[in-house]
């Protein structure tokens, strides 16, 4: 009940520090460049209670063209109860006129963390504790994609991976684990990747029609200095409706991940981020391969004008599996919740969202839609 009772807290907190700052902050809404700082509490499975302070930068990289959407550039640092720190960025930016797009994922966590192994049936069947699954983490991530587009909404292009997981502090069961033993304390890894998309979202960072289809694949090999050689192979769909009118949506989305060779531990296939069911502890839940499916209702509301406010509010239900070729897929893992939404600048969101799963919860302060 505490711990409901701090995140409506924290939404009240978040509204109102956002309107003082706002026009100081902003300033001229038609200037090119804009940030919006924000600052609020947290709470997930794995980090405990969390400071989170974050700024969200937008701006178009050819002011002149209209037409061209804004590029986007939220980074979010926090301070957790456990003794955690992560800091984490998302960068999506569009330049000549749309023929290139460049993404990126930046991550940086140093945390006490919880292992449970490999599978479902592990997975669900070990005992959190300081005993048992305890250890420290220190991980970080890099993560550019290049896109270009070959026809209308059809992209083409590439990524670049490149992450390293330390371990130590390990209670006994962790560091006796047949894949920590297998694959040590140290991994570095380092990839390349081919990607195709098809994408007629309005607006990605938060699209309100079209749609995305997404498959890509990338390959890691100790011949570009990475510790493991193994393959990743991922379809991504989604899709975006408007109901009635602008700002009312529902949107859904079905993933699905693959992986071979030799997977390290810190590279399966995992459920329950951030970004999917939403409520879990990130990392529980990990095999070699990995489906899921969402959806997602987000409504904002309108002002007695007539013009949409920059509050609204979501709530989403769906479910996923792990496994592997030799066991199958796992039961499946339900996931719902809901969440509020304040528009920090046109079109850009800040999300909160308290979801739940089976015997687990948990509320997300972040920029942006999960998907």
């Amino acid at each position: 009940m505490r711990k409901i009772t701090a995140f409506c807290l924290f939404i009240l907190t978040t509204v109102n520090l956002y309107a003082d700052l706002k026009s100081f902050f902003m300033g001229n809404p038609e200037k090119n460049f804009r940030i919006t700082p924000l600052i609020g509490p947290a709470y997930t499975p794995e980090l405990g209670f969390m400071l989170a302070g974050g700024i969200m930068m937008s701006m178009s990289m050819e002011p002149e063209n209209q037409d061209l959407r804004r590029s986007s550039f939220p980074v979010n640092i926090g301070f957790t109860s456990t003794g955690a720190f992560v800091a984490n960025s998302k960068l999506t930016s569009y330049w000549l006129d749309d023929f290139l797009r460049v993404y990126g994922d930046f991550y940086l966590k140093n945390m006490p963390d919880h292992y449970f192994g490999v599978g479902y049936e592990t997975n669900s069947s070990v005992s959190k504790g300081s005993d048992t699954t305890a250890y420290n983490r220190f991980w970080w991530e890099v993560k550019p994609e290049f896109l270009f587009r070959v026809m209308d909404s059809f992209y083409a292009g590439g990524l670049w991976h490149l992450n390293q997981t330390v371990i130590s502090e390990m209670t006994e069961p962790v560091a006796s684990d047949p894949y920590i033993l297998e694959y040590g304390v140290n991994n570095l890894n380092h990839g390349f990747g081919l990607i195709l998309q098809y994408d007629t979202r309005d607006i990605p960072v938060n699209a309100w029609s079209g749609l995305f289809i997404d498959g890509r694949a990338a390959f890691y090999s100790e011949a570009v200095g990475s510790d493991n050689s193994y393959q990743v192979y991922q379809l991504d769909y989604r899709q975006y409706e408007q109901i009635v009118r602008k700002g009312s949506t529902l949107t859904w989305q079905i993933k699905g991940r693959i992986s071979t060779g030799d997977v390290p531990y810190n590279e399966l296939s995992q459920l329950g981020t951030p970004f999917d069911l939403r409520g879990y502890f990130w990392g529980q839940y990990r095999d070699r391969n990995m489906a899921l499916g969402l959806m997602e209702y987000r409504y904002m509301f309108k002002k007695r004008n007539g013009d949409l406010s920059p509050h609204g509010l979501n709530v989403w239900g769906g479910a996923g599996t792990i496994g592997n070729e030799e066991d199958g897929m796992s039961p499946l893992l339900w996931n719902a919740g809901f969440g509020y939404r304040l528009e920090v600048q046109p079109r850009m969101n800040l999300r909160i969202d308290f979801g739940f799963g089976q015997e687990t919860f948990g509320f997300y302060f972040n920029f942006n839609e999960a998907y």
